[in-house]
């Protein structure tokens, strides 16, 4: 097996080898009258041709490895496990999220500036995994084009606020309703097309999207994005030290109390903690009705939904439209957020941190979601001094995810019905 193995072995460690070419840095130089072939340092040939042999061995060993690999399941103590009992799993999930936004809400008022701000962007992220979680882990619609949305919401608020100077709250509902209609035009050129396909064609709008923000330079500012962008205000008061817009009043003198620039991140992170509460709660009702019935369906088996009745178009359409509106949701708050915006802000791999945040987290489940953007979101920041390798242990994590535990964090649980048996000896006289 070695031997038949070879040769895949050694193709694969020169494919890396070719590809590790642009990271040589070879470069032709004139010094004087010579020139001079210069390249990268040691300790970046030493890195390749550890990769090189690494991937050799991985090749050559690969049957006995994956069969390691396949062993590791065994280890883990939940696989044998019985699931938990309906009831009591409804009750737990139930517990957890009140306790969740319990701590939430106390959190501002005990933590520092930091760690508010950037427990405003986990908020930002949760409302965007529990609208991907609508696509993807409800619909069975593998959307990698998510971060689209994302963006319409932001640069309505930002176009919004230039051009007519609209507020925060003006803006928010404007936002979302124009991110929905986005993914609802999405939804009509995909009706036919499943898995690969879908996701090429998801793609492929996203940046679409980002490509048209970056060249319409005499709407959007292109590469130069739009600053400025004012933060929400509270029934008029502004949370700066002076007042930005003619009319308004400046929080802290309304109130007679000294400045302090943490009013305004504190807000901001209310704001954005009653939106999250909000999708949650929007979704959460959904998927007890028969659209959200309508969504699993259509996931499981599209040819038996299809068969029951139900309109492939339809089902399609509210999952893009609906998983959209959130999405224009988060892109206003981030906007108000940052204070500025560019293309470069929405990036596919924005869309691939949301995309697995809900396959972490566990297709279909909202408390799996919520756990898995609080800990994509704030591990990277406890390791800042592996920010380097950031996306490297971001794909280790997972590939050891999808071998230990495939269905996520917390996967979904299906509401089970018991039907009382019929009792023998009892006839139908119909």
């Amino acid at each position: 097996m070695v031997a038949q193995n070879f040769r895949h072995a050694l193709f694969c460690a020169f494919i890396t080898l070719i590809i590790s070419y642009p990271i040589l840095g070879l470069n032709l130089e004139a010094r004087g009258v010579s020139i001079t072939l210069t390249g990268a340092e040691t300790q970046t040939y030493v890195g390749i041709a550890l990769a090189v042999v690494i991937v050799f061995l991985f090749q050559l060993f690969r049957p006995a490895i994956m069969e390691t690999l396949g062993q590791v399941k065994a280890i883990n103590p939940m696989i044998n496990r019985e699931p938990m009992p309906q009831e009591k799993r409804v009750k737990f999930e139930r517990f957890a999220l009140i306790l969740i936004v319990l701590g939430a809400m106390f959190w501002p008022f005990i933590a520092s500036r930091g760690a508010v701000d950037l427990a405003t962007l986990v908020l930002i992220y949760i409302i965007l995994g529990l609208g991907l979680n609508v696509v993807v882990g409800l619909a069975g619609l593998l959307d990698l084009g998510y971060v689209a949305f994302y963006a319409v919401g932001a640069y309505t608020f930002g176009l919004l606020f230039q051009y007519y100077g609209f507020s925060f709250w003006m803006s928010l509902p404007i936002g979302a309703l124009l991110a929905a209609t986005f993914g609802f035009v999405l939804g009509f050129p995909v009706l036919r097309l499943r898995g690969d396909y879908l996701a090429i064609v998801t793609l492929g709008f996203g940046e679409i999207i980002r490509i048209l923000l970056n060249n319409l330079t005499d709407l959007t500012n292109g590469p130069d994005g739009i600053g400025g962008i004012p933060d929400p205000t509270l029934f008029g008061m502004e949370f700066g030290r002076r007042v930005k817009i003619e009319g308004n009043t400046s929080f802290h003198e309304v109130f007679n109390i000294p400045y302090d620039s943490a009013h305004k991140v504190i807000f901001l992170y209310l704001i954005t903690l009653i939106l999250a509460v909000f999708t949650l709660l929007v979704i959460r009702r959904l998927i007890r009705m028969p659209v959200g019935r309508s969504w699993e369906a259509l996931r499981e088996d599209e040819i038996a939904a299809r068969s029951l009745g139900l309109s492939r178009t339809a089902v399609k359409l509210s999952a893009f439209t609906i998983g959209a509106f959130f999405a224009g949701f988060a892109g206003t708050i981030f906007a108000s957020k940052q204070g500025f915006i560019s293309p470069e802000s929405f990036v596919f791999l924005e869309s691939a941190i949301v995309l697995a945040i809900v396959v972490l987290g566990g297709m279909g489940s909202q408390l799996g979601v919520i756990l898995a953007a609080i800990a994509v979101t704030i591990l990277p920041e406890l390791a800042r001094e592996f920010s380097e390798y950031r996306m490297l242990v971001f794909g280790a994590a997972m590939v050891l995810m999808m071998v230990w535990r495939p269905q996520g964090l917390l996967p979904m649980t299906r509401v089970h019905i018991n039907l009382k048996k019929q009792e023998a000896g009892v006839t139908d006289h119909a």
